[in-house]
């Protein structure tokens, strides 16, 4: 047993060596302390792979599905458009937009959540003329702290009931975080906006490594029930400028207006053309419930009548009709940047001339041009060499349009577009949650329900499900359990515990709690933090167990320190997301973080024995 626990220490010490030193991915050095674990008979090879199907793995993966459907729809769009105030001073800004991110955290994926928030935070940082990186940092703390709120705001939650449940005890349920987690995030988030993100270092934000598109010129048809109508033009600038987008002209009758007057009253059936930043539209769409012109059915055949239509492509068969065409509303949809090059066959024609949505079953969203102010009917622009286009088509579809006409895809980036069903992705979630609050169902089995519903209901298409689960966190968590235990089987924790406890704390539980929050708080800063929770878990029990305390203190202080990692870029991913477009070096964060984390430990050490005394 002795040199069964030297063997656990040595992986445990090289597992975070690894872990801190950041060379190999996070889920590669989790797999590999598995591996050792087996290979050294810590772990039975028939229990090496359990990890995967732990209820805590399962829960992470389906709430990450749930979340990206959430995104897509535009459910958590058309919620940010009403919780943020259009125009007031920095303080409330920066308190409205961090809020909505904890709020946000609490119910879905944190760094989805500051994905979405991040270019609304750029914004705000512009309309005050401060450093983005002022209010990116307390939004990305904000964030963090907001995911500590609830058991599926953030996967060390998740891995702390799940050792509870090991214990013998049930498994912590969806609000029994909420006492300390909620106060110590309010505490956290007041202390930000107030006085933090004056802390912050002025920086500016580094070079954008990708193509530079400009704004693009879109349609926006206005649809029965859009809140647009019956409001006149300047009402929906003024809403549309939020978004710094701008109207550029009006096509109603199949006349196009270039300048509309402002006090023309919208009506159903007009279309809207818009000048947007790529990010911007689905802000756009949501604001004022306006739909894409080209993703309104068609009613009319496309002019096939163009004199270009006998050369369509190069290479491809004349007899390539509409019966050949696809559907570009199915499932399999994906928006993509291309560029046109100058050996194009696009090259002055239009989407209309080349049968566009016939014969590929591609839309034409939107067009960048350099240079120009105005284009006219979308389908009906001449295409020129330096076009940016965007399109929305089957991966199959688009492959096969690019290798046609000579046009150079860009590198994907964060454009959404709201698709249908965002009442009842929202309807799906709450019942999920409101099923695992209650204890109706285990948290894993109603989020399960919800991403299977999301199939059923066409929320997301199944391809998405899977490219929304992040992989290398289910493998880091699902090889770490068996670790875990294994620290548990050989006595490693409890020795470590009682190291820790004559050593530093003396046998003082308060002080023992203490400890145990800032170790894995430290660690966390340096660890992915779901690797701290599955470090930290065991040792925590096996302290409380030999204080003869409750041991529900010592893992809400492991979920409090492992989701307070504010130190560094690297700690959590948000933190990381913010380091380039914040233009932060590593050492700019403690500024913040370190105040940050001393108000978390004064905070939370009374909370935690208030609401979970010992």
């Amino acid at each position: 047993m002795i040199n069964d626990q030297a063997v656990i220490f040595v992986i445990l010490a090289g597992t975070i060596i690894l872990f801190i030193w950041g060379r190999w991915r996070h889920d590669m050095v989790a797999l590999a302390s598995l591996l050792a674990c087996v290979f050294a008979g810590l772990v039975p090879l028939e229990r090496a792979f359990l990890g995967l199907g732990h209820p805590a793995v399962i829960t992470v993966a389906c709430v990450l599905v749930l979340s990206a459907g959430l995104q897509a729809t535009g459910a958590v769009d058309a919620l940010i458009q009403r919780a943020l105030p259009k125009s007031t001073g920095i303080t409330l800004s920066i308190g409205a937009l961090v809020v909505v991110g904890a709020f946000l955290s609490g119910f879905m994926n944190n760094v989805g959540a500051m994905a979405l928030l991040m270019p609304m935070a750029v914004q705000v940082a512009a309309r005050h003329e401060i450093p983005p990186g002022r209010v990116l940092m307390p939004l990305s703390f904000g964030t963090i702290l907001g995911g500590m709120t609830t058991l599926i705001g953030t996967p060390p939650n998740l891995i702390v009931a799940g050792f509870r449940a090991e214990t013998g005890a049930s498994g912590f349920a969806m609000f029994d975080f909420t006492p300390v987690g909620a106060v110590v995030a309010g505490a956290g988030l007041v202390f930000a906006v107030l006085v933090g993100w004056r802390l912050v270092p002025s920086r500016q934000a580094a070079g954008a490594a990708t193509f530079d598109t400009g704004t693009y010129f879109t349609e926006v048809r206005i649809t029965s029930g859009a809140k647009a109508v019956g409001k006149t033009l300047r009402e929906v600038e003024r809403s549309l400028e939020e978004a710094d987008a701008q109207v550029v002209g009006m096509v109603r009758n199949e006349f196009r207006i270039s300048v509309p007057n402002p006090v023309s009253v919208l009506r159903e059936g007009d279309i809207l053309v818009i000048e947007a930043e790529p990010e911007s539209l689905a802000e756009v769409l949501s604001s004022l419930g306006l739909k894409l012109e080209e993703e309104v059915p068609v009613q009319e055949e496309e002019d096939k009548n163009d004199s270009d239509d006998s050369t369509i492509s190069e290479g491809k068969s004349a007899e390539k009709k509409s019966d050949d065409k696809k559907d570009p509303q199915g499932d399999e949809i994906e928006v993509q940047e291309l560029v046109v090059m100058q050996s194009s066959g696009l090259i002055g024609r239009s989407a209309a001339a080349i049968q566009l949505r016939t014969r590929y079953g591609i839309n034409l969203l939107a067009i960048s041009r350099q240079g120009r102010r105005s284009i006219q009917r979308l389908r009906s622009t001449s295409i020129q060499a330096g076009d940016v286009l965007l399109m929305q088509g089957s991966q199959a579809a688009l492959s096969e349009f690019t290798s046609a006409y000579a046009c150079v895809p860009l590198a994907k980036r964060a454009i959404s577009l709201p698709v249908k069903g965002r009442a009842m992705a929202m309807l799906v979630m709450g019942i999920a949650i409101g099923a695992a609050a209650f204890g109706l169902l285990p948290a894993a089995v109603a989020f399960a329900t919800g991403v299977l519903a999301f199939m059923v209901l066409r929320i997301v298409p199944p391809r998405m499900v899977y490219e929304a689960i992040d992989w290398p966190v289910i493998i880091l968590l699902g090889a770490l359990f068996p670790v875990a235990g294994a620290m548990a089987s050989t006595g490693a924790a409890d020795l470590l515990a009682r190291g820790l406890l004559k050593t530093i704390a003396h046998g003082h539980p308060v002080a023992a709690l203490a400890l145990i929050l800032i170790v894995t708080m430290t660690l966390s800063d340096f660890m992915n933090n779901a690797a701290t929770a599955a470090v930290m878990c065991p040792i925590s029990i096996s302290i409380a167990a030999q204080l003869g305390v409750n041991a529900d203190s010592f893992l809400m202080a492991v979920a409090i320190g492992a989701s307070c990692a504010f130190l560094t870029p690297i700690g959590h991913q948000n933190n990381t997301l913010i380091l380039g477009p914040g233009g932060f070096r590593f050492g700019d964060y403690w500024r913040l973080g370190l105040p940050m984390e001393i108000l978390v430990v004064i905070v939370s050490l009374p909370m935690l024995l208030w609401v979970w005394p010992l």
